[in-house]
């Protein structure tokens, strides 16, 4: 009792940090330096760890637009570079850039003579995104180039995808450059990453469509700056949409066509129904303020018309829309017919004939082989004497011999 209470006594008098304890433990709690030189080494390793993680983050990050600048070459068809910089795209167009999947970009100026190019590089994540970005920096005065198959220029533009590198092109008379351009997209090529494109634009209506609205999107962002509807953030981009927008024209007025893609028609049967209780979807909500918008639905698919005055005018568009799932059936077709119990019965027989006829020919033929090779060669292919052995009872005086099988009396 009276070392308890000394105890009790000294641990009330020592220092927070040296006893006082969540719990009631006596000097259990108390900290030793050698304790707290281990804590502090642990900490320091701690931020160091902490440290070199950030660097490792920070030299990535710095690796990669050195990467994208070392795709461009320093000098092609008698154009000299001039000077290079790492690029980001723009505030306007920042938030495209991140849903196409951007990832790094470079600029660089090249002279030949007195003409000058000014070359953006646009490295994506994919394929898909770079052909996203193509559509959504190409406008309506840039035509269809040649120099690859999808390309777009204009006098003082061109836009080149190949792979996931996209070049955006600035200079003067540029269609006359054709086979300089040629010669700088030859040299990027070997560092372009090539896969599937996508291919929502197949199934887009031909008639009335107005040349190069085209735009393929994959996120909202984008699709809110290209519908007049602001429906992006509910179409379910993060579940695996992807979009096509494009514009018709209906007489003198004009019509925006959205065709969203799903990964399964059960996903795109609830996502229209959900858009039908938020928007005023084939009049779901006609009295509600809300901008009219039609729609319909083929498997995967959903086909929004933004700006058309009665729902027949928006069918015109719809009714053309390509569903991208064609279901056919080229199985050859089989009818089975019953034989009738006579024509049972005797095939019966006559199979049991043949297997016995078989039976029978492979018997002699067997045997008769046998035969014949043991009167032409005796004791010399079948049942040779010293390697037959026979048991015998000894009922009888005479021995018995293996040659005795076969011989003819």
């Amino acid at each position: 009792m009276g070392r308890w209470l000394v105890e009790r006594e000294l641990r009330d008098k020592l220092p927070p940090r040296l006893g006082r304890g969540a719990s009631d433990r006596g000097f259990a709690n108390i900290e030793t330096p050698g304790r707290d030189r281990n804590r502090f080494f642990g900490t320091q390793l701690k931020g160091h760890r902490r440290w070199a993680f950030v660097l490792l983050a920070l030299a990535l990050l710095a690796a990669m637009p050195a990467a994208a600048q070392s795709i461009l070459p320093s000098s092609f068809a008698g154009w000299t570079q001039s000077g290079a910089a790492a690029f980001t795209p723009p505030s306007d167009a920042s938030g495209a850039a991140r849903e196409y999947g951007f990832t790094s970009g470079v600029q660089a100026s090249y002279t030949s003579g007195s003409n000058h190019l000014d070359v953006t590089l646009y490295c994506m994540k994919d394929p898909s995104g770079a052909y996203g970005e193509y559509s959504y920096l190409r406008t309506q005065d840039m035509l269809h180039g040649k120099l690859a198959e999808y390309s777009a220029i204009s006098e003082d533009r061109a836009l080149v995808l190949d792979g996931n590198l996209l070049l955006d092109i600035h200079g003067r008379d540029l269609p006359k450059l054709d086979s300089s351009l040629k010669s700088l997209l030859a040299a990027i090529a070997p560092h372009a990453e090539h896969g599937a494109l996508p291919i929502l634009m197949s199934n887009l209506p031909m008639n009335n469509l107005v040349p190069r609205t085209d735009r393929y999107i994959l996120g909202p962002t984008v699709l809110n700056q290209s519908f007049p509807v602001a429906i992006g953030n509910s179409l379910g981009f993060s579940n695996g949409a992807e979009a096509e927008v494009a514009t018709y024209r209906a007489g003198a007025k004009k019509m925006t066509l959205l065709l969203v893609d799903y990964p399964t028609p059960q996903f795109a049967l609830a996502k229209l129904k959900q858009l039908q209780q938020q928007f005023d979807v084939n009049d779901s909500k006609r009295n509600g303020g809300l901008p009219p918008l039609y729609a319909t639905r083929a498997l995967t698919s959903l086909a929004f018309v933004a700006g058309a005055n009665s729902e027949a005018e928006a069918n015109a568009v719809l009714k053309n829309v390509r569903s991208g799932e064609v279901l056919t059936w080229n199985e050859p077709t089989f009818r089975f017919t019953q034989p009738s119990i006579g024509a049972m019965v005797v095939g019966t027989i006559v199979g049991s004939g043949i297997i016995c006829l078989f039976a029978l020919i492979s018997g002699l033929a067997f045997g008769g082989v046998r035969l014949v090779v043991k009167r032409a060669l005796p004791d010399k292919v079948f049942d040779r004497s010293d390697q037959l052995q026979i048991l015998q009872l000894g009922l009888s005086s005479k021995p018995i011999k293996a040659e005795d099988f076969y011989g003819l009396g």
